[in-house]
């Protein structure tokens, strides 16, 4: 087939665009010419929470990415659904992960399906965003009607599509492994690689920091007494995406400082593998969620993981046998993390993670989008 996938990717940085090329080598895999097309500007300056969208690391040199959508001028919006209308590929897939993509997207994928050929089907990270705001219901609406169909990756946003009444094909197809960050390494080696003291154990908060991520939950869980008198340490690798302050307010008033690995820049994909290899359990504290692709580097470096139930997340983890599903509270999460040290868990759950990795193909999500483009 000739696919085009829209959305993040290079020179943008972040799971979004990991995701994406990971995918379109996918399709490549299973004999498909595929081009990705991604934004010249995804967020106009004062939206992004970051410190920069673009990546500083070299492009991926096998993969062919178009960048020319500026989210906030229509004019490239009828460039590029105008030229994909005329080139008429078989495949269109498109990364829908917020509403305020809706414009953009929605318009191009109006124009390549005056075509009568293209099929047009989004991935749907959520239909329901995280953190709400004013209009995102009418945005999202305009570019889920102009899709064929759609792949979610959690139960959940599969729930949402059909409580608003899209009734187009969709499909359900959990998180491919991230499995692009290169092989494992021993414990042993990547925590030299960070500087970290082996005298102690390390627990790994990683990703974006935002609200809805519940780092002020674990924080207070990590405060609980019974915590204090192990010797664990408590890393947290990821750029600030929103005011640390509070963040900080929590750790002065537990004293926490010096049982924490602070990471809080953006991590380079070259350094994910040290910081999971690392540590001895993930732990995912969201208070809303509807899938994690931390789960899925968690999976392919062999890591146990603690999760909240909550969307889409406990879908992915069996309790009791990859590590915990617990409720969004400190004292859950306190109790597991209590559990998983005092009864020595880790191999138990690591053998569980191994066995359990290999039902998260990149070739299943193939095969989903061209069933679901197929209708």
């Amino acid at each position: 087939m000739k696919v085009v996938i829209i959305g993040p990717a290079y020179p943008l940085r972040g799971g979004l665009a990991t995701y994406n090329e990971r995918l379109a080598r996918a399709f490549r895999e299973a004999g498909d010419e595929v081009r990705l097309v991604t934004f010249s500007l995804q967020y106009p300056g004062f939206l992004f929470p970051g410190q920069t969208q673009f990546s500083t690391e070299p492009g991926p040199a096998d993969l062919n990415i178009e960048v020319s959508i500026n989210s906030v001028n229509p004019l490239t919006w009828w460039k590029v659904g105008e030229r994909l209308r005329r080139e008429k590929p078989d495949l269109v897939i498109f990364r829908f992960w917020l509403p305020f993509m809706g414009p953009a997207l929605g318009f191009i994928a109006r124009r390549i399906r005056r075509n009568h050929h293209t099929r047009v089907v989004a991935i749907t990270d959520n239909v329901i965003p995280h953190e709400k705001r004013p209009g995102d219901r009418p945005l999202t609406r305009y570019f889920l009607s102009a899709c064929h169909g759609f792949v979610t990756m959690s139960r959940a946003v599969l729930a949402d599509l059909r409580r608003l009444r899209f009734n187009q094909p969709a499909r359900y197809q959990p998180h491919p492994l991230y499995d692009n960050f290169g092989p494992l390494k021993p414990k042993a080696t990547a925590r030299q690689a960070l500087g970290l003291d082996p005298a102690f154990g390390y627990l790994l908060f990683f990703g974006f920091i935002r609200a809805y991520k519940g780092l002020d939950i674990l924080l207070e869980a990590f405060a609980d007494e019974r915590l204090r008198t192990l010797p664990v340490k408590l890393i947290i690798a990821g750029e600030y995406y929103e005011d640390a302050a509070p963040y900080e307010v929590l750790i002065q008033k537990h004293n926490l400082e010096s049982r924490l690995v602070r990471a809080t820049d953006f991590i380079p994909n070259e350094k994910v593998v040290d910081y999971f290899c690392a540590a001895d359990l993930v732990v995912q504290p969201y208070k809303n969620a509807t899938q994690s692709g931390v789960s899925q580097i968690a999976y392919h470096l062999e890591r146990p993981m603690l999760v909240t139930d909550v969307g889409g997340l406990a879908e992915l983890i069996p309790d009791g046998e990859v590590g915990y599903v617990v409720k969004p509270t400190p004292k859950a999460i306190a109790d597991a993390l209590v559990d998983f040290y005092k009864h020595q868990r880790e191999a138990e759950f690591t053998a569980g993670v191994w066995a359990k990795k290999k039902e998260f193909s990149w070739s299943e999500m193939v095969g989903a989008l061209k069933a679901v483009g197929q209708g």
